[in-house]
């Protein structure tokens, strides 16, 4: 991943000027690879649609991936042609490389791309592209999967693109319903900033991009399209889901260790009402419950488990004892990333140390019910040990969510919101002065 570059935070996001810039306010691209007979007429009806109904000007940018055709001269002639058309040759192959270097020197606010063979009706790209003019969107996304969406296309590709997302949906939790309708579009502050961290040059382009942003918390817009599958279209399904599950195992991975610098496409203080943190209220309390009861429950029945296995072959103090250690070191793993939000490795070896810590609180509590228990029966039966076993847990568990915020992972954003606005504020005019 491309982590080299430094950042501050992203400016708020703001209703994009309409007064007139020398710079088009929408920029196009169609990648084409050997589109020597679909480039021309294609080119012509998109470029006569926005004529006709885009209120702001615009740009079609054609970027020939290295074709071998008569591609290049037919993107030349348009460009001579039509004022708003440019041609831009690309040397090597690849979507997601052509995309990344059309957009990147491209002066346009808003950046926006569809496959050359206009699949999807073009009456979406104004409601596309709408959210990230008015700035309520970072991104916005075509979805053929959406319930008002009308889609042709036959039973193979439909099945392949719904196992796709939910592949997606299952691995890298994404919540977008489509990951690779060819009908995109992205603000250019954004793509200075997330472009640089999308390793793929290909197919996966679309899907990295939009799992690193909203991993991020950028906000990706949905439009429902009308999209009619092109049965001449050349992509080579097997290698392309080849490629692409590649790429979900990479992503996943470097998302699972804390490796992509996520925090350089963070928003200013305010900018998103998650942010904002009310009086007496710790910021965050309601979803960290919410996910240390659902981490909590699958680590309790873990736990159990893992007690009735070591119960077979030790004695009740010691298969407790074994159980409670594995549960609590997977516990505060499992807290760490999905409850309290700590990613990377800095600071997991004192955090688990701390866990433990908490870990003896609950085997003090759990074994001196266990030893209560044996005191009063003697020789309690294995369904008595659980159900006293299951009431100090949730006695434990109270306790163990105290410490786990108050000291393992405590909050350290500023608690003053003007000083935070002031802090993100100051890092926004620092960027700005180092662009200069």
């Amino acid at each position: 991943m491309r982590t080299d570059t430094s950042w501050g935070t992203l400016p708020a996001r703001e209703h994009l000027p309409v007064e007139v810039t020398e710079a088009p306010v929408l920029d196009v691209t169609v990648p084409v690879y050997n589109e020597e007979q679909d480039l021309e007429p294609c080119v012509r009806r998109l470029h006569d649609h926005l004529a006709r109904t885009f209120p702001y000007s615009f740009r079609i940018t054609i970027a020939d991936n290295a074709s071998t055709d008569r591609t290049p001269e037919v993107s030349a002639r348009l460009d001579a042609e039509l004022p708003e058309v440019r041609a831009y040759r690309l040397e090597e192959k690849g979507r997601g490389r052509a995309l990344r270097t059309v957009w990147s020197h491209s002066d346009s606010p808003v950046l926006a791309y569809m496959d050359v063979d206009l699949s999807t009706d073009l009456n979406a790209l104004l409601p596309l592209v709408a959210p990230l003019i008015s700035g309520h969107s970072d991104l916005a996304i075509g979805s053929r999967l959406s319930r008002s969406s009308r889609v042709v296309r036959g039973p193979k590709r439909e099945f392949i693109s719904r196992a796709y997302n939910l592949i997606l949906k299952s691995s890298l939790s994404a919540r977008f319903s489509d990951a690779q309708c060819g009908f995109k579009a992205i603000r250019r502050d954004v793509a200075q900033r997330l472009l640089p961290m999308v390793e793929d040059t290909g197919w996966f382009f679309d899907t990295e991009m939009l799992v690193l942003a909203e991993r991020a918390g950028l906000r990706i817009h949905e439009v429902p399209v009308d999209w009619i599958d092109d049965p001449e279209s050349t992509v080579n399904i097997i290698s392309t889901a080849t490629e692409d599950l590649k790429g979900v195992w990479r992503v996943g991975r470097a998302l699972a260790v804390g490796a992509l610098p996520l925090d350089r496409l963070a928003r200013p203080f305010g900018d998103d009402p998650r942010d904002r943190r009310i009086s007496g209220v710790p910021g965050g309390l309601a979803r960290q419950l919410v996910g240390f009861c659902v981490v909590g429950a699958l680590s309790t029945l873990f736990y159990l488990l893992l007690y009735s296995l070591f119960r077979a072959t030790a004695s009740p103090q010691l298969a407790n004892a074994a159980a409670l250690l594995v549960s609590a070191i997977v516990n505060t793993a499992a807290n760490r990333r999905l409850t309290f939000g700590v990613r990377g490795r800095d600071g997991a070896v004192r955090h688990q140390a701390q866990g433990l810590v908490v870990f003896a609180i609950g085997l003090a509590l759990t074994s001196g019910s266990l030893a209560a228990l044996d005191a009063a029966t003697g020789n309690p039966a294995h369904s008595t040990e659980l159900a006293v076993l299951i009431a100090a847990n949730l006695a434990a568990t109270v306790l163990r969510f105290l410490l786990l915020r108050a000291w393992v992972f405590p909050d350290r954003r500023t608690d003053d919101p003007t000083d935070a606005r002031s802090a993100a504020r100051s890092s926004a005019a620092l960027s700005s002065r180092n662009a200069r």
